[in-house]
Parts: structure tokens; sequence; C-alpha cells
């Protein structure tokens, strides 16, 4: 078996992909290690940590070097909602200001973690069992992305690029995968592609859902679209961005708090 951890650990970054009962989702990750694989979500995530059953996939984004595998694994979850940010506040919190600048900026120091205390709460998912690691096509190109679909009782996930990827709702994508195999589908997917801006500060996620027979999607949903070099931010996006992220983790803060007192 290809050595998840380790590549785990090293990698900048990757996804998080599951079954909800809403069909396939998926999220970009910071890859994250404690005693097992894991992903720390901020709570503006709650309904996506929410939505999640028993069991889910985790992919790299892009290898960590040369010599390192790109690899996704698939096995049992479990998530623990760290509403006062104990968990996330200690060696995670570190691991994540090494690999994400968004982090560093909001919580590279204890000032910072006191002055964005909202960013520290978390939804913690860890893969405690590991049922599966295979290797995944690399992502080099602006137009490759993720599909996620149901096999079995997990979420298949494979590389794959379109030609055109502008086709709105009622409209079709045909989909190539990057090792060369057929797809042979025959249900709901999933399309995630995203890039980030060169200082890392700034993700743009773009997605495609509706329905895969053979390779050929019928898009249901669009939303964004491939852009191979996403600007960073000027000032006023910075702080625009910030202002709708912390009104964004608040607002799952609240919704976590309100449970405790039912």
């Amino acid at each position: 078996m290809h050595d998840l951890a380790t590549a785990w650990r090293r990698s900048p970054s990757g996804e998080m992909c599951w079954l909800s009962d809403d069909g396939p989702r998926a999220l970009p990750v910071v890859p994250l290690m404690a005693d097992h694989p894991c992903v720390a979500l901020p709570l503006a995530y709650l309904s996506e940590a929410d939505s999640l059953l028993d069991r889910a996939a985790f992919c790299l984004s892009a290898a960590a070097g040369p010599q390192e595998p790109t690899l996704v694994a698939t096995g049992r979850i479990r998530v623990l909602v760290d509403l006062d940010g104990s968990v996330f506040g200690g060696d995670l919190v570190e691991q994540e200001v090494v690999k994400h600048p968004p982090t560093r900026l909001r919580s590279g120091s204890l000032m910072a973690r006191r002055e964005n205390w909202w960013w520290m709460p978390r939804a913690v998912v860890s893969m405690v069992e590991v049922d599966a690691v295979r290797p995944l096509s690399a992502r080099t190109r602006a137009d490759d992305a993720l599909l996620v679909r149901q096999v079995g009782a997990d979420a298949r996930v494979d590389t794959v690029t379109a030609r055109d990827w502008s086709s709105g709702p009622g409209g079709e994508v045909e989909l190539w995968p990057r090792d060369g195999s057929g797809l042979d589908g025959d249900g709901t997917a999933l399309v995630l592609g995203h890039q980030a801006s060169p200082d890392y500060e700034r993700w743009e996620c773009w997605r495609r859902t509706g329905r895969l027979r053979g390779q050929t999607l019928t898009v249901a949903a669009a939303d964004g679209g491939p852009d191979p070099s996403p600007r960073p931010f000027t000032l006023l996006e910075r702080l625009r961005n910030h202002r709708e992220v912390r009104r964004a983790c608040r607002a799952g803060i609240a919704a976590a708090e309100r449970r405790l007192v039912r």
C-alpha cells in the first residue's frame, strides 16, 4: 500500500470527497496529521461537516515533490466539532500555518489567534481507518478537475479534463480521464476544480453537477469555471474577503453553540 500518511503530511493541498444524502460532494482542504490523516474545516463549513456520513475520500491535489505520489485514499472517518478550538489550537494550527497563507495571516501568532478567534473553532475530520489507497493522475492544467461519483459504497474519485467547460444547465460535457481509461458512468456526479493565486491567499473553486452517462455529463448546475492564473487580492478585495469569511465562520459557530443549549 502507498504511504498515505507520509504523502498527506507533506502535501500542500488536497480535497475531501464524500457521498451525502444529497449526492457527491467535495471541498479543497489543507492536509494535516494527528494520530490519523485529517482536515480541520473552519465552521463556515458546518453544513458540509453535517452532511458527512461515516466514509470519505482524501485526495492529494499535487505531489509534495518530484518523487512523491499523487494519491486518493478511502476509508472510515470520524468528525469532531472543536467548538473552543482547543484541538485545532495545538499542533494542527502550526501545521496549517506552514501550508496555508490565509491561516498564517489569521493565526500565525498568539495575538492574531486572539483577534481572529472565529478562525480557531473547527470541524476536525479524521480518517481513522484507511481501506484503500490508489494512485490518482496529477492535475497539471487549469482544465483538469476531480470527478466524484458513487461506485459501490464509496465515493470514486478520478482526474478528468474536457475541451470545453462552458456548458450550463441542460448542456453536455464530454469528460476525458487523464489516465486514459474509460468512465462507464451511470449516475449522479460532481466535478470540482480549483486554482490558487501565486501567493496562495486567493482560492477559486468551480463545480459542475449532473448526470453521468458513459463519459458524458449532462449538466444540472454550474458554478464558475477554470482560471489558469487567479490574480492576488487587491487590498479592498482582501478586506472584503476577510469580512465575508469572518461572518460565515461566526454564523457557523453560533449554529454549533445553539445545539448545546437545546
